[in-house]
């Protein structure tokens, strides 16, 4: 077995007891939804919305960088 294989096994199986230890049915209450679920899926959403919510901010910052940066180079050549 290769090194890969061996790290993606460990990872499958910390993930699979992670579910079995948080299989536990939580009641989610939004302004006007509930929604009822287990809490290892509501701890994967939770993780997923911040991991989405953290890439689009970071290309946000990175796109308005570049932005400021041209600006910057193009009144450096208008001069």
């Amino acid at each position: 077995m290769t090194f890969k294989m061996i790290i993606t096994l460990i990872l499958a199986g910390l993930a699979v007891l992670f579910i079995i230890q948080n299989s536990d049915v939580v009641q989610v209450s939004f302004l006007i939804w509930h929604i009822t679920l287990s809490r290892a899926l509501l701890i994967f959403f939770s993780l997923l919305i911040g991991f989405i919510i953290g890439w689009f901010m970071n290309g946000y910052f990175s796109y308005r960088r570049a932005k400021r940066e041209f600006e910057s180079e193009r009144s450096i050549l208008k001069r």
